[in-house]
Formats: C-alpha cells, structure tokens, sequence
C-alpha cells in the first residue's frame, strides 16, 4: 500500500470513530423548545448574528420580531431588507441613538419604556417564532429598565418561541438564565486605524 492510501486508511478510520461517537451524542438531544439566546461581548458581530437567525426563520415560513431599542434613529440596510419582507417580519426601531447622542436620561428611559411595551406584545404572541431584542442589554444596563420584569416576560413566553438578545455587557442573572451565550471578542477593528463605519460592513 502506498504511502497515500495508508494516510487515507487512516483518515477514513479516524472520522468513522468520530461519526460513531457523534450520532450517539445527537441521539440523546431530543428536546424542542424556545431559547433564550444572548449575544454580548465587545466585538462586532452581535445584531448582525441575531439577524442571520432572522432570514434562517424566514427561509423556514416562522414570523419573527425584531424591537430595536437604540438604533431606531439609523437608517439600516438590515432595517430595509426585513422590513420589506411583509407580514413575516415585524421591525419596529424605537430607538433614539445612543446615550451620549441624546444627552437626556429621561428621554432615553421613555423611549426604552415604549420600546418595552411594544415587546411584551411580541413574547406575549404564540404566532411570533423568534422575537430579537436588539440592543436590550445596553438599555438594561444603563438602568433604564428594570431587569425583574423583563426577565420574568421572556420566561413567561410561549414554549416554542426563541429570543435572541443583543448588546455589550449583558448582565449576570439575563446570562444565567439563557439557553445560549456567545461573547463577541474583539481581536482587531479598523475603526482603531481611523476607518469610518461603512454601509455593507456596519450599517
């Protein structure tokens, strides 16, 4: 046997054990429910993930909600394209920009608080598959609203139903009581080099 076909013996017999040992794993994974999903961290990429689950539903016929509670001030290309996928999508930007644009706390508190309301009736609604709460752990964060109720409706949502939230320093107990968190680190970003923010890249 030549040297080439023992490296492809090999081969062949290392991922067959690693086949077997998978298909024993996902068959012990049996359960389906709604998650709650938390994307955090420092690095770019957190509502760009939420909103690859968005089109993931889509492509699957499921209604997904997406509440925007700082962005709502920016005119997004991911806001355009979900927007105009109909009843399917429902996008609501609520936002008024960062804190440091607004510089008036019980504005931000406001516009949070209406942003709320308008999600509660999202995780309250079993024909909504995937709710995205865009930015929520900057709101929470900023003690604009209260953690408590927040973490008691999305507990309190439909079974089925996913929730995806986004932001930078999400806080312990909304990370305790995910199903799924990912931190985002930042490794490098060209904005450190003096790159402006780019359409197709950041907005």
């Amino acid at each position: 046997m030549s040297a080439e076909s023992e490296e492809e013996s090999r081969h062949h017999q290392k991922m067959a054990k690693k086949k077997v040992v998978r298909d024993r794993l996902m068959a012990t994974k049996t359960e389906a429910r709604g998650l709650l999903m938390v994307h955090t961290g420092t690095g770019k990429g957190k509502s760009s993930a939420a909103f690859g689950m968005a089109l993931r539903c889509v492509g699957h016929d499921m209604r997904v909600g997406v509440i925007q509670f700082i962005k709502g001030a920016w005119d997004t290309a991911e806001r355009r394209v979900l927007s105009s996928l109909g009843e399917q999508v429902v996008f609501k930007a609520m936002g008024e920009g960062f804190t440091w644009e607004t510089q008036d706390r019980a504005r931000d508190i406001a516009a949070a608080e209406r942003a709320w309301a308008e999600a509660q009736g999202m995780l309250a609604d079993p024909g909504f598959a995937m709710v995205i709460l865009d930015e929520l752990n900057i709101v929470l964060r900023y003690g604009y609203l209260p953690l408590e109720p927040v973490l008691m409706a999305i507990q309190a949502r439909p079974h089925h139903q996913h929730v995806v939230v986004t932001g930078r320093n999400a806080l312990e107990p909304l990370i305790a009581a995910a199903d799924l968190v990912t931190e985002m680190t930042m490794v490098k970003h060209p904005f450190r080099s003096g790159v402006k923010a780019q359409p197709g890249v950041e907005y």
